[in-house]
């Protein structure tokens, strides 16, 4: 298992469980989603102490998030970006199901059983309810939030996710951030490697359009041809 504690003085965001009790909203968030999804890191367990919160949660062995595999290997294989791609897409659909937006998706909050290669989403410190109108707060890790977020400070949960998403498997067939740091962001921009094939590249800028409007929807996704058919080595 797992055990994080989360400080009493460092929380700004609370919820209510089922049964009425007050916890804080990463609590109330795992407990929607913990429901026996193996794509979903699973909350076993939390005790409220004087100072905070001590959370159990599930930690298959061996394992390692997805940043250091990445920094150990540079890039995925398209085929392997392929498999773990398809899990995330199921584990945020899982999510999008029990109205929970995670609102952080990235290589650190992808934990991968290194024996299975099973991936599981983790880290909801930054979600919160999902919901169908605009979304005037952020929370999560900036490099990976939308276009809209930078310049009007407002997006919605579905599109915001789906920017991350692109963002997310550029990294893994790219091995490298698709955007520079900084004001002068040149967004049109998604060179690729030759070895990426069409049917990728294609899901990254359709998932990175500037409009939101413009970006699929997840079961868009789910759907999409490079998701369905297992690439070529």
């Amino acid at each position: 298992v797992a055990i994080k504690a989360v400080s009493r003085d460092g929380i700004r965001r609370w919820g209510e469980l089922p049964d009425g009790t007050r916890a804080p909203l990463e609590i109330v968030l795992l407990d929607k989603v913990s429901n026996g999804f193996p794509g979903v890191i699973q909350l076993l367990e939390w005790f409220e102490l004087p100072n905070g919160f001590l959370l159990v949660m599930e930690h298959p062995e061996p394992s390692q998030d997805l940043s250091r595999l990445l920094r150990a290997w540079g890039f995925l294989p398209e085929a392997m970006a392929w498999g773990l791609f398809r899990q995330v897409l199921q584990a945020v659909r899982h999510c999008t199901s029990c109205g929970v937006l995670h609102r952080d998706i990235k290589p650190q909050n992808i934990l991968l059983h290194v024996a299975s290669g099973e991936a599981k989403l983790l880290d909801f410190g930054c979600g919160t309810f999902l919901k169908d109108t605009v979304y005037t707060q952020f929370a999560g890790t900036l490099s990976y939030s939308p276009p809209e977020w930078i310049y009007l400070k407002r997006y919605h949960g579905e599109e915001a996710t789906i920017w991350s998403l692109g963002i997310l498997l550029y990294q893994m067939v790219c091995g490298k951030h698709p955007f520079r740091k900084g004001p002068n962001t040149i967004w049109d921009q998604l060179p690729f490697p030759a070895r990426v094939s069409p049917g990728c590249q294609h899901l990254v800028r359709w998932c990175l359009s500037i409009r939101p409007s413009d970006r699929p929807a997840l079961e868009d996704l789910l759907c999409h041809p490079w998701v369905q058919d297992i690439p070529r080595p």
